[in-house]
């Protein structure tokens, strides 16, 4: 079955024609929660209350109980919509029927019943499954691999990801976000998870108590806008491109690189690429590079001032020649 990303998945659910059975995995629980409540959409608001289920797999710490579970999850799986052309069943907290603490022979037969769910599937429900990251070795990932859509939760593939997942964390957190306040978030954040999580967990405890976060409040918060390409600095000195190449350098430094990180970026563009392109100004830069890390180690001056020195060194002799070419 295919693995499809959370945007794909509401496409889906806005047409109206889904998979069979979903399983919503990973770290970020907002993201799961939301995105197996938007589910609830296939069914007529009114109807909900009779074709929407929602059981909770947080008690199975036996054999025994994981199989009561299985069998109540079946039967109401197979139970015929009422009204509606599609029922909605969501598992959620799946963890403990698909990653049991103890094998038991009970254990296994409540497998064998949900296996049967996932290879003969009612085709008049939508089995929505929610779980934590699985062990992709397990028989129970490999299974679900076959016979369920999988949906990895938490991943940012582009800028509506970031501003949907800021949208979801805030309402969460029982407030809301203006709508250029998420997306200047999302855009100072980039694809970074790490960073959208920091950036909105710190913007919602400088708005603690406000029901509307606002543009202000996320200009007070953020940091510059992330590094979406590390190697556009070394890219623009190339080109001889000298202010593009400062811009990239402060992006870097603003996001946390180290001094010594971006200097061995630039020893590797000069060993690796001046030969070729630079050969007449090659002696010189390689003596900037040694007297910029001499400053460095003995603390000669601000890191930031260095840096920017070096780079507009290493352009100064790509500039005014066409294409940067010597």
């Amino acid at each position: 079955m295919p693995v499809a990303t959370p945007a794909a998945v509401r496409s889906q659910i806005a047409s109206g024609q889904v998979d069979p059975v979903y399983l919503l995995q990973g770290e970020d629980e907002v993201e799961k929660s939301a995105l197996a409540h938007e589910f609830e959409a296939l069914v007529e608001e009114g109807l909900r209350a009779f074709n929407v289920e929602r059981v909770h797999a947080i008690d199975v710490s036996s054999g025994e109980k994981m199989m009561q579970a299985v069998l109540s999850l079946s039967a109401v799986v197979r139970t015929l919509p009422m009204m509606v052309p599609r029922r909605v069943v969501l598992v959620l907290q799946a963890d403990g029927l698909l990653a049991p603490k103890r094998e038991s022979d009970a254990a296994e037969r409540a497998w064998e019943e949900l296996e049967r769910l996932l290879t003969r599937p009612e085709p008049q429900t939508a089995l929505v499954f929610v779980s934590g990251p699985l062990d992709k070795r397990s028989k129970v990932f490999k299974q679900f691999s076959k016979h369920a859509t999988m949906v990895e939760c938490g991943a940012i593939e582009n800028l509506a990801d970031a501003e949907r997942w800021v949208r979801n964390r805030v309402a969460a957190a029982g407030s809301q976000i203006e709508p250029q306040g998420a997306r200047l978030l999302a855009e100072r954040a980039g694809p970074d998870v790490k960073r959208l999580r920091n950036d909105t967990d710190r913007l919602l405890l400088y708005a603690l108590g406000q029901k509307s976060v606002t543009m202000a409040d996320v200009k007070e918060v953020v940091g510059p806008a992330a590094l979406q390409d590390d190697w556009a600095m070394t890219n623009a000195i190339e080109a001889g491109d000298s202010a593009t190449a400062l811009r990239q350098l402060a992006l870097m430094l603003d996001s946390g690189a180290a001094a010594e990180k971006i200097l061995g970026q630039l020893g590797w563009l000069v060993r690796s690429k001046f030969p070729m392109i630079t050969p007449g100004t090659l002696r010189g830069s390689i003596e900037a590079l040694f007297r910029t890390d001499l400053d460095l180690k003995r603390s000669a001056g601000d890191p930031r001032v260095l840096l920017e020195r070096l780079v507009v060194e290493l352009c100064g002799g790509r500039r005014g020649r066409p294409g940067g070419r010597f």
